[in-house]
């Protein structure tokens, strides 16, 4: 039992199951945004939101795995981490590649269940871009100190790709400015991260901001990018049909980022982490909340 344990625990840090919390309540949002659209009932349906489930399992598990294998060596000589699974040689390259393997059929077969099921080919149709598309972020660090933008673009066609599965015929402005709220956001706390490794991506020869640029430029950076995060929510509510409920989460956004940004300092970085993950994780999960809330009370009034 306690070898089980400690395989579950290496798995779970190799491709960091805990971040989920990061994209997944954007996906509902796309979702619930989207069963806007459908005639009756103006909601998903269950089985098409567990299958957004598994298809986000499947393609972050894809994302994950692959950032490790690629930088398995790069992350042997960074002291933050080189004791990951990969590097410090609790796995093994070739288990690597096979769970990459078996959560790309994951993937593949979400997708192919809302072809299945509810007759919606795009899902299947764009599954191998999407998942190259994903996989490319592990290269970029290695050509272009814009990374971060890349990353937060990877992460924010989760609500995009969420409101194709459900109703692809309506997509548009709203699913293309939840999209750049998702992406500005991820790219700001990606900066903010970024800044932990500056001395070493400089050493290794690899490209960001905080390293190119420096650290007190990065965290500016960061802040605009959360200000327009904080824009572009605004600018959801605005051509939707959200109401008080999702204002009142834009504006715990709003406070949450701005305590996000105050918390790292440029010659203070000890606490990236709970900027990182902590607030993160509640800007995440509780505009989710929230915007579900609000879109199911305002179907529910109708």
């Amino acid at each position: 039992m306690p070898a089980a344990l400690e395989s579950i625990r290496n798995w779970s840090e190799m491709i960091k199951l805990s971040h989920s919390v990061f994209a997944l309540p954007f996906a509902v949002i796309g979702a619930f945004l989207a069963g806007l659209h459908i005639e009756n009932t103006h909601r998903p349906q269950w089985g098409q939101l567990l299958l957004i489930v598994v298809c986000m399992v499947g393609a972050r598990s894809v994302a994950m795995t692959f950032n490790r294998i690629v930088d398995a060596k790069l992350d042997a000589r960074n002291p933050r981490t080189a004791n990951r699974p990969l590097p410090a040689n609790k796995l093994s390259p070739s288990a690597a590649w096979i769970f990459l393997g078996s959560a790309a059929a994951v993937f593949v077969a979400g997708c192919w269940g809302f072809d299945r099921y509810y007759t919606n080919r795009w899902p299947i149709i764009l599954a191998i871009p999407v998942l190259a598309f994903l996989c490319a972020y592990s290269l970029t660090k290695r050509f272009t100190r814009w990374s971060h933008f890349y990353l937060g673009a990877a992460i924010g066609l989760s609500p995009a790709a969420a409101w194709i599965a459900i109703h692809p015929s309506s997509l548009g402005w709203p699913t293309l400015i939840l999209t750049a709220a998702v992406t500005t956001w991820i790219a700001g706390f990606d900066l903010i991260y970024a800044c932990q490794d500056a001395e070493h991506d400089r050493t290794a020869g690899l490209f960001s901001v905080p390293a190119r640029f420096g650290i007190p430029f990065a965290l500016h950076l960061a802040k605009v990018c959360h200000g327009c995060t904080v824009v572009l929510l605004i600018a959801l509510g605005m051509t939707t049909t959200l109401g008080t409920v999702y204002q009142i989460g834009v504006a715990a956004v709003a406070l949450l980022l701005a305590v996000e940004n105050s918390l790292v300092k440029p010659n203070d970085l000890s606490k990236v982490n709970i900027a990182f993950f902590t607030i993160n994780g509640l800007v995440s999960v509780l505009l989710g909340v929230l915007t579900v809330v609000d879109l199911l009370t305002s179907t529910t009034n109708t």
